[in-house]
Order: structure tokens, then sequence, then C-alpha cells
């Protein structure tokens, strides 16, 4: 499952074909967008539609009435546009912290595609809009706290509107400044208005929450093939036992995940002299080494459930009501509900926390003298004197502390609204919030991994009880990581080294690496 969303340069979007990748190239490697003509054309049909039925006075939630509990009230005609306009600017309560670019870029391109199903009545206009603020760099300010995941990401969706109406405020060319400025700097036309239904069609939706998480999923999936490199790494500075990855064990059980990850151990350690040199040492290891498979292949199984609701959602309508062209009916649905991603994304925080838990305890073992086989005390040279590696093991222990905290399932949680018209929500935004910040924590949890097994493996080849040889890949990024940070051999001001490894866990070159050296690794 080695994506590569950097290389992708132009996304079409149809409302129907968006992939995980695609959406990544856009949100976080600055893609181009454009819209297909076929879009643009049941777009604009559908538009007509919403038109006529304003016109013919139909009642139709949002078009000719107001919203939410308001849903009993008539608006006339010549407010409609006034309504939906009026929608925006009410709606936009969010605050706290702005969400960060790539997850505003996310947001519009959700919008946009899910706009190109061409049944929520909008005037193509707005799609080719959002793409025109993609291509051009223009991010509105979307203060990350207000949305109860239904009806949809209300709060965000109405900040990430207010600049195409020449409101808000935005980012462009690195610069924050008023939404209307912003537009006006890259060229772009504001709207004097929005037109019937259009307010619903930007605001009803569940594109902050799958921006968010489908970005953490990213992460959440490279965290999930870290683990395994570094994972594997960790075995042969603590003289592991290759019998607990044997395909017959795996096969018998019959897992998917737990059949990939051992999979992948086989191929990471392939060729080691200190592993080939130690499998008669002992009978069996610990679990955080002996269950690797089975916890991280758990850890790729959810990942996977989670990788099909995402999938779904991309291409998902999620506005409300939803125009059907071809009997003109207008159904009040409830697809903007949150709670497909918000289980999801529960799931997703859970199992990302597991991979910083298991890792942890791999770096207990390798610092403490008890369990390292053999090491020395916190992988010093000289202790007493020198403390070495054992705060390492505290930073990466308060890290999965709070992850357990963040790990409480949000979509547990709904509070009524709307005078209790929406009476049960999903809580998905935070759900996928939460996620986001787990894999940021488990990535660094990772990083103090990888430092720690680099300087077991030197102390481990110092005492030369199993040779010196480590498996070729490890080698490379044994390598890779000496390059910025020098083996510790006395005390010195070791967040410098640390930011490094988390600097290389961050920037892809360890996937990098294993990608070009291992073709089967997953």
């Amino acid at each position: 499952m080695m994506m590569n969303p950097s290389t992708i340069k132009e996304v079409v979007i149809d409302g129907h074909s968006l992939t995980i990748e695609s959406f990544l190239a856009v949100a976080r490697f600055g893609a181009k967008v454009s819209v297909s003509k076929e879009a643009l054309a049941i777009m604009q049909k559908s538009r007509e539609l919403a038109e006529k039925i304003a016109s013919e006075k139909r009642v139709a939630y949002g078009i000719t009435t107001g919203f939410g509990d308001f849903a009993r009230v008539a608006v006339p005609e010549e407010m409609s546009n006034t309504l939906s306009t009026n929608l925006i600017l009410s709606h936009c309560t969010a605050t706290g912290d702005p969400y960060s670019e790539e997850v505003v870029r996310g947001m519009l391109l959700l919008r946009a595609n899910a706009l190109c199903g061409g049944v929520s009545g909008v005037r193509p206009l707005l799609v080719e809009m959002m793409a025109e603020m993609l291509n051009k760099g223009v991010h509105p300010v979307v203060p990350q706290k207000g949305s109860l995941g239904a009806s949809g990401d209300l709060a965000p969706l109405a900040h990430m509107t207010l600049p195409m109406l020449g409101k808000g405020r935005a980012v462009f060319q690195g610069v924050e400044m008023d939404g209307a400025e912003a537009m006006e700097k890259a060229g772009i036309k504001p709207l004097d208005t929005l037109f019937c239904k259009e307010g619903l069609g930007m605001t009803n939706g569940t594109c902050a929450m799958t921006s968010v998480g489908t970005l953490a999923w990213y992460d959440t999936i490279c965290a999930a093939q870290l683990a395994d490199i570094i994972g594997s790494m960790t075995m042969e500075a603590l003289t592991g036992l290759l019998n607990a990855f044997d395909e017959r064990v795996h096969a018998v059980r019959g897992h998917k995940g737990q059949l990939k990850v051992a999979k992948n151990f086989r191929l990471l350690t392939e060729g080691s002299e200190i592993l080939s040199n130690c499998q008669s040492d002992r009978v069996q290891d610990a679990y955080s080494l002996r269950c690797i498979p089975q916890v991280h292949g758990a850890i790729r199984d959810a990942l996977e459930y989670v990788k099909e609701k995402i999938e779904i959602e991309l291409n998902a309508v999620t506005d409300n009501p939803l125009i059907f062209l071809e009997n003109e009916d207008v159904i009040s649905g409830g697809n903007f509900h949150g709670e497909p991603m918000a289980l999801a994304f529960d799931f997703m925080g859970i199992a990302c926390s597991e991979i910083a838990d298991i890792s942890e305890r791999r770096t207990e073992r390798m610092v403490n003298a008890a369990l390292s086989n053999g090491l020395t005390p916190f992988l010093t040279t000289e202790g007493g004197v020198n403390s070495g590696f054992m705060i390492v093991q505290y930073a990466a222990a308060s890290m999965v502390s709070e992850n357990k905290v963040l790990a409480h399932p949000a979509s547990v949680d709904s509070i009524p609204s709307s005078a209790n018209q929406e009476d049960m929500v999903s809580m998905g935004t935070t759900a996928a919030r939460k996620a986001g910040w787990i894999v940021q924590n488990t990535l660094s949890v990772l990083a103090d991994e990888l430092l720690t097994a680099c300087q077991a493996i030197d102390i481990r080849r110092r005492l030369n009880t199993h040779g010196q040889g480590i498996s070729p890949v490890h080698q490379q990024i044994f390598d890779r990581v000496r390059k910025d940070i020098a083996f510790y051999e006395i005390d010195r001001e070791l967040w410098q080294d640390i930011k490094s490894a988390e600097t290389l866990v961050r920037n892809g070159d360890i996937l990098e690496i294993v990608r070009n050296a291992i073709s089967d690794f997953e």
C-alpha cells in the first residue's frame, strides 16, 4: 500500500472518481484541479430544476422554507437568495486555531466534488470558483472548533464559503488577509450573493471531518509501515527470534494484516548476521516482539476498514435536500450525518494508539538492562555520570499516555441542537481531529524508537556478541540516521537528536529507502 500522491500533478473531479491518492495530491501536494464537462452539464440541469421548483413555489426544504427548526416557516421567492446568503453569515460560528492549509484545501476539493454529483441544485460556477481558489492558492481561514458532525460540518463550511462572497478571512501567498482582498489579489471575482439552495449546498456535508480524517489516515498508514520498519530494526538490537514470523504460524490464523506484517518482517530482516547468530539464544521473546504480527496486523486490518469508508465518502453527496432530475423529486434525507465517518475515525484513533503502545514497550526493552538481552543500561558507554537514553523512554511513555485519553471515542456522545429537530449528532469532526493528534504523537514515539534502535545496534556491535552485520535495508536506514545523528557517546542536548529523528520519520526518507530496496513491502 505504498501510495505516492506527490507524483500526481492534476486531478479532474466529476463526483465519482476521487481517490485517497488524488485527494492527497491536491490537499497536501498542491496538484491542480479541473472539473469534467459531464459534471458541469449535469450541475447545470440540476440548477435549472432548483430554479423551477422555487418559481413554482413548491414546498421544498431550504428552497422555499427556512432551515432546521425553521423548516415550518415559508420563505417567499424574492427572499430565497437572501436566505442562502444569510445561512453562511449566521453559521460561521467556529472558533479556535485555524485548520492547516492542507485541511482547508481538502475541504474545498471535497465540497466541489460532492456538488459535481448533480443532485444539489447549485450553479456550476460555485464548483469552478472552488477549483480556481485551489489552483491559485486562496485558502479560507477556518477555525477548528464548532462542528457537531450533523447537519454536516456547518460552521467550518460556512467559514470556508465566506471568501467566495468577499467576506471572512483567507490566506494568500502565505499572508492572512480579508477574504475580499485575497480573492482580488488572486484575480477571482467574488459572488454578490448565493442563489436559492446554494447555502445548503455549500454547508451541508462532511467535508471538514473527511478532510481531516483522510489526511490523518494517510499519516497513520505511513506510521504503520514505519512501525514495521523500525520494529524490525529493534529486533536486531534485541537479538529477537524470527520463528514468530514464520509464514506457517500466521497462515493457520488467517488474518490478512497479520500475514502482511509477518511477510514485511521476513523481507526487512533478510540477510542479518546478528539475527542469524541469535536464534538459539532463548525459546521465545516477550509479546512486544513476538506478537508484532498480531498487533501490527490488527492495526492494518482496522486501517483497511477505515480506508473503505473514506473511499466511499470522498465521492458521496452529503447535502440536503437532494434534487433528482428524472422525476423532479426533492427529498429531505440525512446524508449530511457524519456517523459513518465518526465511527471509522474513532476506530482509526484507537488503532493508531496501539502503534505507539507497542513501540514504547520495545523502546523500554532496549534501555532496560534487565530486558535487553545484554545491552548496556540505558544504552550508555559510561553509566552513572551519563544517563544515556533513560528519558527518551519517559517522553515516549508520556505521549502513549496522552493517546489513551485522546482515544476515547467522540462518536458515543451527542448533544441535541436546533430545538431538538437535530436531536442526535455524530461528533465526527472531533473524532477526526483527535485521530490527527494521536498520529502525530505516534510518529514522535516511533522517532524515539528509531533513535533508540540505532543506538542499541551500535552498542550491540561494540559488544560483538553476535557479529556486526544487520540486514542490507536496515544498513541503509542506519546510515541515513547516522548522517544526521551521531552515536551518543556522552550526554549531550538530546532534544536535537530527537528533532532530527522526528524529521526523518515524517519526511518520507525512510519509507523511500524501503520502497526502493524491497518492492514487495506493503
